[in-house]
């Protein structure tokens, strides 16, 4: 039941349009009564993203049992059960960016689901590196980071309307994200004393598609002087 008002919705959602379209008209398409739709969806929104509550639970599970040692290889395996979800419907997946894109509240929505994948990431990374002090720092920053490659390689994908292998732009952006932070010395190693700071490492990642600008993630040692980082930044978008 579950599917066949998803389906029905997003058949609506093509036809009238998003905001033209009321639970009534999806109930209607489908066949079953008011009750049965809030049942499965608490509101519209929910029912254009019917398989994202799913896949937080897979990559809930993954996490649990993911090996300890590699705890960035960990988040970076496990958001791609994201990838895999949006590429076993090529179709679905690019009509629904596409819908995203035309409507600004399904894209907070869009938003505030990419959020609690990045919390189970950093949920999972804090209780390797620690819940307090750098340990916390690192893990928020490193989840940031592989949620913001993903996506970056994930909208490529999308934006060339699902066309050829998704897993490549993807699996480039996450290794970026472990050549910096799966080094043990990634966040220990003192800088030297009255060194200047080492070069911030700019990762550019788009930020929510045509039009919506560019985000930025900058990695840099402890104690790198503002005008630094500032000066990479500058650096990164310009290139971008």
């Amino acid at each position: 039941m579950r599917e066949v008002l998803a389906q029905a919705a997003f058949q609506l959602f093509l036809e009238r349009g998003f905001e033209r379209t009321t639970v009534d008209d999806i109930v209607a398409r489908a066949g079953v009564g008011r009750r049965s739709f809030f049942r499965y969806f608490p509101s519209k929104e929910d029912a254009v993203f019917p398989d994202h509550e799913r896949c937080l639970a897979e990559m809930t599970e993954f996490l649990a049992v993911a090996d300890d040692g590699d705890p960035v290889g960990a988040v970076s395996d496990a958001a791609r059960i994201v990838l895999r979800m949006y590429a076993a419907n090529p179709e679905f997946s690019v009509q629904r960016y596409r819908l995203t894109r035309e409507v600004p509240g399904l894209r907070t929505y869009e938003l505030s689901v990419v959020r609690r994948y990045e919390q189970t990431l950093a949920g999972h990374l804090r209780s390797r590196f620690g819940e307090d002090g750098d340990g916390a720092l690192r893990a928020e920053v490193v989840a940031a980071s592989v949620v913001a490659a993903h996506n970056n390689g994930l909208r490529l994908w999308l934006r060339s309307g699902g066309e050829g292998d998704p897993e490549v732009a993807v699996d480039h952006a996450l290794a970026l994200v472990r050549e910096v932070w799966g080094r043990p010395t990634a966040s220990t190693a003192p800088a030297a004393p009255g060194a200047s700071a080492v070069p911030a490492v700019p990762l550019a990642v788009s930020g929510g598609g045509d039009g919506d600008g560019e985000v930025v993630v900058m990695v840099a040692r402890k104690g790198t002087p503002m005008w630094r980082v500032v000066q990479q930044i500058e650096a990164a978008v310009g290139e971008n």
